[in-house]
């Protein structure tokens, strides 16, 4: 009786324990594509904003990939978030240490009850393997390994909603070499064939020329596979005002067939830190990219939650907002209102 006794308390001091533990984790609903939008397991439209994470190796050497980073994602108003894994970071860290920061972001992710686009972070030709700085550079062997290990990994994920196949595609005006847009939708077909064949339904996004912002070739050869997604890169300096004209032009009209993801926008003044070129602007952008992405039910992520990388949406590990930060965490809140 007394070892029965003992036995009971012991049960009981043992679950108490397990009950103060890690709270219950509930998956998130699957995300597929139904029409021109995507939808949850229910078939409800669901329309994305979020913020994009800088590369998690970077967050994670300066001691940052943790599950505050992601609250503060979270508190700011974000639905989803995109992690940028730069080829080269992938392979100093190497395949199954990498994949552990992934795992580790999944979680926090699931925990904090947002969705995760995983997107291959290299700009140039992957055709000709030409590339616009060393950080980018990869192979199309190291690409298809990638989104294979990727499609096993994360195939019963429904965390991991979207796997972006290609960051930017661009020959940047002929230095990187020649790919046509028959050439990059063979690419990207076979992308994503590979990842089916591997078991994965996670949702491909898909990229368009010019540093990842024209989808113009939609209107006449899009891809020949159900179930995708495009995205835009529709940063201030790539068309003059008025924009919306000419982003309707440029990317706007295929959010009438297909689903699509502003997955980077961003500005910065002429004055802040780290401000380049692409990016500097004012309020009337956000305002403009925010209203025209709404009237369409276009989802998007904004560059970058990083007091490093710019433009920057915070100025330190305070989460001080930036100029465009306090933009952008304004116009993500007002969603939940």
């Amino acid at each position: 009786m007394k070892k029965i006794i003992l036995s009971s308390l012991l049960f009981i001091v043992l679950l108490t324990f397990a009950s103060c533990g890690d709270k219950e984790i509930i998956p998130l609903s699957k995300i597929s594509v139904q029409g021109n939008s995507f939808v949850t397991a229910d078939g409800t439209p669901i329309v994305f904003r979020g913020l994009d994470t800088s590369d998690p190796d970077k967050l994670e050497k300066d001691g940052r990939w943790d599950l505050r980073y992601f609250q503060e994602m979270k508190d700011w108003g974000a639905t989803i978030t995109r992690f940028p894994v730069h080829p080269r970071a992938w392979r100093e860290r190497g395949k199954e240490a990498y994949l552990k920061l992934l795992d580790d972001g999944m979680k926090w992710a699931t925990e904090v009850g947002i969705y995760v686009i995983i997107d291959w972070h290299s700009i140039g030709n992957l055709k000709e393997e030409k590339f616009f700085m060393p950080m980018y550079e990869t192979t199309m062997a190291e690409t298809e390994d990638f989104w294979k290990t990727m499609a096993v990994r994360y195939k019963d994920n429904t965390t991991a909603a979207f796997f972006e196949l290609f960051n930017e595609p661009t020959t940047y005006n002929g230095t990187l070499g020649k790919c046509s847009w028959e050439d990059w939708k063979t690419i990207n077909e076979n992308l994503i064939k590979l990842i089916r064949e591997n078991g994965a339904t996670n949702v491909p996004l898909v990229a368009g020329f010019n540093w990842g912002y024209d989808l113009t070739p939609l209107k006449e050869n899009p891809l020949e596979v159900e179930g995708i997604g495009y995205v835009s890169h529709p940063y201030p300096q790539k068309r003059e005002k008025p924009w919306e004209p000419k982003w309707t032009d440029d990317w706007g009209f295929a959010a009438e067939k297909y689903p699509l993801i502003l997955s980077e926008m961003g500005f910065c003044g002429p004055d802040d830190e780290g401000a380049h070129i692409p990016v500097i602007s004012d309020e009337s952008y956000g305002e403009a990219i925010k209203a025209y992405a709404d009237e369409r039910g276009i989802s998007y992520t904004v560059w970058v939650f990083d007091p490093n990388w710019s433009p920057m949406l915070f100025n330190d590990w305070d989460y001080t907002p930036s100029r465009q930060g306090r933009f952008f965490k304004n116009a993500l809140q007002s969603y939940h209102k």
